[in-house]
């Protein structure tokens, strides 16, 4: 399954998902990491150094997310200013000769 717009593709499945119990804000493209640190979170009583590798691994993957998000945006903010501009540089009323 892939996300339109996205490099990356979905991994867990729906039903993977509803069986870890994600909650549906979680369920993006790093859904399959998230599952096994809740696991361990579950297993560890929650305690912050026990499950560091896994929570970097997590982060790292929402951080790249939210990365090509802002990169989209850009590019289409780029785009729109290019379309604005074009739009300004239309037919003039007053032509060039006669401000001379």
């Amino acid at each position: 399954m892939e996300v339109e717009g996205s490099s990356k593709k979905m991994i867990a499945t729906q039903e993977e998902m509803v069986e870890a119990r994600v909650p549906l804000a979680y369920r993006d493209q790093c859904a399959h990491l998230l599952i096994p640190l809740n696991k361990c979170r579950q297993s560890e009583f929650y305690l912050p150094w026990k499950c560091e590798n896994e929570r970097h691994i997590y982060e790292k993957c929402e951080y790249e997310l939210v990365m090509e998000r802002l990169l989209k945006m850009q590019k289409i903010r780029e785009q729109e200013e290019k379309l604005k501009q074009q739009k300004k540089q239309g037919i003039p009323l007053i032509p060039n000769t006669a401000n001379v």
